[in-house]
């Protein structure tokens, strides 16, 4: 690991921690996000509307443009009350206050008016009893809400029983609530608070507290207090989580079991607003009496009374985004209980969603450190699917709510964060590795370098080399006939055609020394069989050199005796390889014996006749491509002599009828060199004759070696040491 991926890591592992510190203390943006990814998980796939013994009492326009507007007179209420007990309602829940006298009552406005004797008023009847006797003996349930001043508590009608820990020290949530008409709250067969949503700002109603608490009590909703009158339960059954008071698990209502959030909470899945729930109040309060229809869809079902007047502002938002009456979501709840269908957020949801980001997090900082850029988006659009992918399964067959925005949104900071790191310092260490090298390596491997740092070893390092040098013959002639912008143009068009195949043969270019091309294999990275590549790079130089040439690339319009010509050398040895020069300039390069031997190897070119030759510590490696002898030459500061071999051509070449016949023959001329046969200068003869069907540059190379006898006699002991070294 380099000390930029240190560092990159650190950073990554720093913002993954910062994060998922953010996550645990969940502000409320995160609330928001959660809230919302919660909804559209619920528009997609709404609760079914199944037909359900729920019914609301809808004092809507029609009841109002019929019966006068709102407050109605509770004598009309108490009407309400006992058509709707006449009829088999289960339970009569009001999503109204009546923390007010009846100012309707005859009572009150006898009451009000001036020069009325006040014992008058007393002989009038008061709506307000009336209600209050309309109620008792009747499952009716009567709302109350919570207020920002007073010190009011209302009773509580059922009981409490707790298994686990008791909730009852929760956070309280009830300060103070409006009180009720005190006749009223006597009667009632229960009282149910009426908040939908009590100190959230969001306008959309997502979970319905169940259960609010002051620190010493526990006060039921409209809901399951409704509940519990129609099933004639007298108690609430409440599990706690086990060594955690103050948490809500589920509440058993009867025959019911409801599960609920730690703050008691009951998490809404609605269905969409339908007709089919809604009573208008006119159709029971009918003169003639309520029709058949009416009768048998309240007889034995829960009622809730409420409004859904426009005037009377009790508009709610559902996660559908449908605006509907605040009475129709306590009518929901039940709704929802009877069915079954409940949605749930458990309390260790939050710990997994913080493990996650933690887990994901530091996944991803070191993928994007470690692997390509596109291999890292590949693994965080994966993560993304994933999470997902899960959520919603979860919701869709366990109906279990998870957040997964808040994993992607930290894996997207966290891969976004660790990405631009890597753009900045990582990368940018990769760009100038490969502007530095780009001119000198192949492509293949570059890659190998960036991705390996470490084979790049710079400063010396002892390495197994082939070494090539390239030389261009006659330059000096050349050059007097060319001014000097040709002879660089001359230059560049040959060298650029001649070191293109070292790059591609994975070679790296170490300099233009001149007229001369120096290249070596198997540095700064290893490279398989780099022997046979460096000759199969020579190979493609002459094959190149001879399109330029039949071409006039140079535009020298030379004769075909004054052609272009170039000598290579190559030999494998031991070299040391790294940066040469000073601080603050140096160049990539080799030096040793074996730089040495190379150099001399291509000098001899032009004494052998031949343009490509090799040492013998080279042709060991190269398996089946065409070589013949050239001899033992003395090489400048080499106290023996180095076995050379000339390369015809590659392995297509080896193996052709005309090469096997030259072989052959050539074998027959050594021999016959080697023991000073006259019949050489005869083979030389058929050795020409051979060569010509192989390739015409072999004609010099066979009218040089009667010449070279000195170079084809046994090899001494020493000789032939050297050349295996």
């Amino acid at each position: 690991m380099t000390r930029a991926q240190q560092i990159g890591v650190v950073i990554g592992l720093a913002i993954v921690a910062l994060l998922t510190m953010l996550r645990a203390g969940d502000p409320g943006i995160f609330k928001l996000i959660r809230g919302v990814t919660f909804d559209e998980y619920q528009r997609l796939v709404p609760r079914t509307f199944e037909p359900m013994p729920v019914r609301v009492i809808d004092i809507d326009e029609a009841s109002l443009q019929e019966f006068g507007q709102w407050p109605w007179p509770r004598d009309r209420l108490a009407l309400l009350v006992n058509r709707l007990s006449d009829m088999g309602a289960s339970a009569i829940a009001f999503d109204v206050l009546f923390s007010e006298p009846d100012r309707l009552s005859p009572r009150n406005v006898v009451r009000d008016v001036a020069g009325i004797d006040p014992s008058l008023a007393e002989t009038l009847p008061d709506n307000d009893e009336i209600f209050a006797r309309s109620i008792a003996e009747k499952p009716v349930v009567l709302g109350f809400g919570l207020s920002n001043e007073g010190n009011y508590r209302p009773p509580v009608k059922a009981g409490f029983a707790f298994t686990g820990e008791s909730p009852v020290s929760a956070p309280p949530y009830l300060g103070a609530s409006t009180p009720l008409r005190p006749q009223l709250e006597a009667n009632a067969a229960g009282l149910g608070h009426i908040s939908l949503n009590p100190g959230n700002p969001s306008p959309v109603v997502r979970a319905v507290p169940l259960f609010l608490t002051d620190g010493k009590q526990l006060y039921p909703n409209l809901a399951v207090e409704a509940l519990r009158v129609a099933q004639g339960v007298s108690t609430y059954v409440l599990s706690g989580a086990p060594d955690r008071a103050g948490i809500m698990t589920s509440v058993k209502i009867g025959d019911f079991v409801v599960p609920l959030t730690a703050a008691g909470e009951l998490w809404l899945y609605v269905s969409p607003d339908r007709a089919e729930r809604y009573i208008s109040a006119r159709q029971v309060l009918a003169g003639g009496g309520a029709s058949p229809e009416v009768a048998a869809a309240i007889d034995g079902s829960i009622v809730f009374v409420g409004t859904s007047a426009t005037g009377l502002q009790d508009i709610r938002v559902t996660a559908l985004g449908e605006n509907v009456p605040g009475v129709s979501l306590h009518a929901q709840a039940v709704e929802q209980i009877l069915s079954g269908h409940f949605l749930s957020r458990p309390d260790w949801a939050d710990g997994l969603e913080i493990l996650t980001i933690a887990v994901l997090g530091c996944l991803l900082v070191v993928v994007t450190t470690f692997v390509s850029p596109a291999v890292a988006l590949i693994c965080g659009l994966l993560i993304t699917a994933m999470a997902l992918v899960a959520s919603w399964f979860s919701f869709l067959y366990a109906g279990l709510l998870f957040d997964p925005l808040a994993p992607i949104i930290s894996g997207s900071i966290t891969h976004f964060a660790a990405t631009s790191f890597r753009i900045l310092v990582i990368d940018r260490e990769r760009r100038e590795v490969r502007r530095a090298f780009g001119h000198y390596l192949s492509p293949s491997l570059l890659h190998r370098i960036e991705h390996n740092p470490d084979a790049l070893r710079l400063g010396g390092d002892d390495r197994e080399l082939t070494v090539m040098f390239v030389d261009v013959r006659s330059f000096t002639e050349i050059s007097e006939r060319l001014a000097p912008t040709d002879v660089v143009a001359f230059l560049n068009t040959l060298l650029d055609a001649l070191s293109r195949h070292v790059v591609a043969n994975e070679g790296t270019l170490d300099k233009f020394i001149g007229d001369s091309i120096m290249a070596f294999w198997n540095a700064p990275v290893d490279v398989a069989d780099h022997e046979s590549k460096a000759v199969r790079a020579a190979l493609a130089m002459r094959e190149t050199l001879a399109e330029l040439n039949a071409s006039d690339a140079f535009g020298f319009g030379f004769g075909p005796g004054q052609q272009v010509g170039i000598g290579i050398g190559i030999h494998t040895g031991l070299a040391c390889v790294g940066n040469m020069g000073a601080k603050t300039r140096f160049n990539y390069s080799a030096v040793g014996d074996a730089v040495n031997v190379a150099a001399r190897i291509e000098s001899c070119c032009k004494e052998v006749g031949f343009d490509i030759l090799i040492s013998d510590s080279t042709a060991r490696s190269v398996q089946g491509m065409a070589l013949i002898e050239a001899g033992a030459l003395p090489l400048k500061g080499k106290s023996n002599r180095t076995q050379i071999l000339a390369v015809v051509g590659d392995e297509r070449v080896a193996a052709s009828p005309d090469f096997a016949a030259l072989e052959v023959v050539h074998r027959q001329l050594t021999q016959a060199l080697h023991s000073h046969s006259r019949n050489s200068r005869k083979l030389v003869a058929t050795a020409k004759l051979r060569a010509a069907q192989v390739i015409g540059g072999l004609a010099e190379f066979y009218q040089r070696i009667s010449g070279r006898t000195d170079h084809f006699r046994e090899v001494p002991d020493e000789v032939e040491k050297s050349a295996a070294d």
